[in-house]
């Protein structure tokens, strides 16, 4: 299973889709690191928040987590760029995604500070300069933006770094209930450009990533989710206050549960208990289509051999001078539930 460890809500940035930097934790409040000696073995952890860096422990988290999987990747607005630096020099097997929300003008203005996207850039070149292999540039695309996401990908496609996507979402986490997006032509038809670029590429990495931005398409769209939701038994979430999760796009209006409490019970309890099959119910029966990496990317490697032929479908016609078909969108039934993802019912 994958994990995501948010490890604070504070944060120094403002961004104008999320306002979990008006929502802070307390310091005292946050989990103590070595509640996280209590977590299994995982294939992947995200270290999320806020902004983690905010944490002058981080180290210690760290130190626990490399010991419960091979992989570590840092969710981090490069605000405190020193730490980072000084962190990857011991580390430099982690994994860090700067998010960067368009170039400088548009980046600073989506996230409410001066100077982030210079700061964040030039974090990305010195972890670069310093061999750190596993880095790149993460963008939430929002109204108004997504043309600076192509310029953002030929960026690190130049610098060869990785580019992660995602579409702005309301959820409990980021304590937002009006991200809509409005301009639905420009923002479909940017995914659409990427998902041609990215099928152009050699790497088979970036083959999948266009079926993962076909998905935000959909998601854009308001469409069905094309692969089942499994959180809560593929990936979980763990709070700053140790409250294990199954994700991080549950609505308070919806509905929200937690599978337990890391303080009061063992990893293991919580995951077998009847509380934690009673939010598996929920999620199966959720009418949220979320489309987050989180969330998304386990089913797609459980059900890969289900999503190959049109990865080697749409690659083929790439290679025949074509493009990729991103307006009749697939949709997957292994097993979901008829009722999850599907609001209309």
């Amino acid at each position: 299973m994958d994990g995501s460890i948010i490890v604070t809500y504070r944060c120094p940035m403002r961004c104008k889709m999320c306002n979990i930097w008006n929502n802070p934790t307390k310091i005292e409040e946050e989990f103590k690191p070595e509640l996280l000696e209590k977590l299994p073995k995982m294939r992947s952890v995200n270290i999320t928040g806020g902004e983690p860096f905010i944490r002058e422990d981080i180290e210690e988290i760290v130190k626990i987590l490399q010991k419960k999987t091979d992989r570590i990747v840092f969710s981090t607005s490069g605000y405190f760029s020193q730490r980072i630096i000084a962190l990857a020099k011991k580390y430099p097997q982690l994994g860090f995604r700067i998010s960067i929300e368009g170039l400088s003008c548009k980046n600073d203005e989506l996230r409410g500070r001066q100077g982030g996207f210079d700061k964040g850039l030039s974090t990305l070149l010195e972890l670069r300069r310093l061999g750190v292999k596993d880095i790149g540039f993460g963008i939430t695309v929002s109204n108004n933006n997504s043309k600076d996401m192509l310029d953002l990908y030929e960026l690190s496609r130049n610098l060869k770094m990785q580019f992660a996507t995602a579409a702005f979402h309301n959820s409990f986490y980021f304590h937002k209930y009006d991200n809509v997006i409005t301009n639905l032509d420009e923002v479909c038809s940017n995914f659409d450009e990427l998902c041609q670029r990215l099928m152009k590429e050699n790497s088979p990495k970036s083959w999948f990533r266009a079926f993962f931005n076909l998905g935000l398409i959909n998601y854009v769209q308001g469409g069905r989710r094309l692969l089942p939701c499994e959180a809560g038994s593929e990936n979980f979430f763990v709070d700053p206050f140790g409250n294990v999760l199954p994700c991080n796009g549950m609505e308070d209006g919806c509905w929200f549960d937690s599978m337990g409490n890391l303080h009061e019970q063992t990893f293991e309890e919580i995951w077998n208990g009847e509380k934690a099959q009673e939010v598996r119910q929920k999620v199966a029966h959720c009418p949220k289509s979320c489309w987050m990496i989180g969330s998304v990317s386990p089913v797609m490697k459980k059900y890969i051999h289900n999503i190959l032929p049109w990865i080697i479908k749409n690659k083929l016609r790439v290679v025949a001078g074509g493009r990729v078909d991103t307006k009749c969108i697939p949709f997957y039934h292994v097993g979901n539930n008829d009722l999850q993802g599907n609001s209309k019912k």
